[in-house]
């Protein structure tokens, strides 16, 4: 379950500013936090201020290819043999994973696809309209590691109590 914050609505033109981890596991208990230093230019204020950081700070975050190595070894050594990239708004931040990917370590993971934890909801509750974030138990806080744990913490009750036959290993 992967969460991340940017500092605008698209990836290249704006900076994925943090993201978080979380291997889905009942323990949880397996993380991974990145800081980026911008790639861009250009920022939104608006779009920054969600995550906490001011522009001065993100401008001191780390290297974003020693970043995506470190992730990408992290990915390795703890999502198996076919890691499936899975996230509340996957358009968005799949997009920014994979770009990022891309331009500083050559391949993706993850391959070229995601999962949408809503969607997966929508499609169990048969109702398009319905959301699954009740199913938290982690505060959405903006910190990208709470809101993966929160997410994460989802998509298992959509397993155990719902009946999503989606394997974990």
């Amino acid at each position: 379950m992967v969460d991340i914050e940017a500092d605008g609505p698209a990836p290249g033109l704006y900076s994925m500013v943090s993201f978080g981890a979380v291997l889905v596991t009942p323990a949880l208990d397996q993380t991974f936090y990145g800081r980026l230093r911008p790639v861009s230019e250009q920022w939104i204020a608006a779009a920054l201020a969600v995550s906490g950081h001011s522009r001065d700070e993100t401008m001191a975050f780390d290297d974003p290819a020693e970043v995506m190595a470190r992730f990408g070894a992290w990915v390795a050594a703890h999502a198996g043999r076919r890691p499936i990239f899975v996230s509340d708004n996957n358009g968005f931040d799949w997009g920014f994973i994979n770009y990022y990917f891309h331009r500083f370590g050559g391949a993706n993971p993850f391959g070229h696809s995601s999962q949408n934890l809503g969607s997966l909801y929508k499609g169990l509750a048969k109702d398009t309209f319905v959301s699954f974030k009740h199913l938290r138990r982690t505060a959405h806080t903006h910190h990208p590691v709470d809101d993966a744990r929160g997410n994460a913490e989802a998509l298992l009750r959509m397993k155990s109590e719902l009946g999503l036959k989606i394997s974990l290993d």
